[in-house]
């Protein structure tokens, strides 16, 4: 398995979630070919990240007020995402982090699902400290010498080993083969969500108290507090392999791609289409994302926010009728 972003839901966990996704229904009759009402109904995954839920808002605003179609918004974790696929309550997912045993069961093995292009975004992974920390230990990004370190870092939920701090528990991770591969005195606690991982970052850096950690890129954030990364061992093939003894940092996501269902194509070939051109920058998500977290907003009003500003960029993506 190519290494992926975060770890897999639990199998209950994934099937009381997509019991409850089928509430809503999915799927209708006839699509319109461009703007203009229709009956179709399309079910866009969104994972707990708010990066991913900046594109679901943008692609579902315009597929409704633009298309006419009616969009569904599931709230699911990847695992489940891509399940859904199969049992027809989703037809994209907006933002894939890697999940190659993934595309191999529902792309190439069930024929359930199809790529559908870049989002235009690249994505990294990876280990970070706090900028004052940087400063103040400036050796301390070379992951040789964090050994050295792994007693600032000690909590009461880390015991006598230093604390990584990972995000949400459902996201897939490799951190804990990282540790073990690297023979690093650490151990995983998970912040509990992506927002608790940012708010750990932030009181980190007001309050100069030491803190390693799991983020990523595109992310608001950043623009707020610089993140400064640490240096593992470059990713190469194969480095990966074994999923609990990894030497390497995170496989690059360059670019980040893209999901639908294969029925998408018959059911409602305007919104495939649409989907599939969606592309944008790290700065374009970031704006949306920030608003949602940041701003008070709802996904639609973030999402028309942008839309209204940026139309030279979005009428591209709208097949022609």
């Amino acid at each position: 398995m190519h290494v992926t972003r975060r770890v897999r839901a639990l199998v209950v966990v994934s099937t009381i979630a997509i019991a409850l996704a089928a509430c809503s229904g999915g799927g209708g009759s006839s699509a319109a070919p461009g703007g203009g009402a229709t009956d179709e109904v399309v079910d866009l995954a969104v994972n707990p990240w708010v990066g991913y839920e900046a594109n679901a808002a943008v692609v579902g605003y315009l597929l409704e007020n633009e298309m006419g179609y009616t969009v569904e918004y599931k709230d699911l974790a990847e695992q489940v995402s891509w399940e859904g696929f199969e049992s027809g309550e989703v037809d994209a997912i907006l933002e894939n982090w890697g999940h190659a045993d993934l595309i191999q069961t529902y792309v190439t093995d069930k024929a359930v699902a199809v790529a559908a292009g870049s989002t235009g975004v690249d994505g990294i992974i990876g280990w970070f400290v706090p900028p004052w920390m940087a400063t103040e230990y400036p050796d301390i990004t070379d992951y040789t010498k964090l050994n050295g370190y792994a007693e600032l870092f000690k909590t009461s939920e880390s015991g006598d080993k230093g604390q990584f701090l990972a995000g949400d528990p459902s996201f897939v991770t490799s951190d804990a083969g990282i540790i073990k591969g690297l023979d690093l005195d650490f151990e995983v606690v998970y912040a509990g969500s992506e927002a608790a991982l940012i708010e750990a970052f932030r009181k980190a850096e007001q309050d100069k108290t030491p803190l390693l950690g799991y983020f990523y890129s595109p992310q608001w954030f950043l623009n707020e507090v610089p993140l400064v990364k640490i240096e593992l061992p470059p990713y190469t093939d194969g480095c990966d392999a074994d999923p609990e003894n990894i030497t390497c940092d995170y496989a690059p996501y360059v670019p980040l791609d893209k999901y639908i269902s294969k029925s998408l194509e018959t059911t409602a070939p305007s919104a495939a289409t649409f989907i599939k051109n969606f592309s944008w920058s790290a700065a374009d998500q970031n704006e949306v994302a920030n608003d949602i977290t940041n701003n008070d907003m709802s996904r639609e009003d973030a999402a028309k926010k942008w839309v209204e500003a940026n139309e030279a960029t979005w009428k591209a993506w709208i097949p022609a009728s």
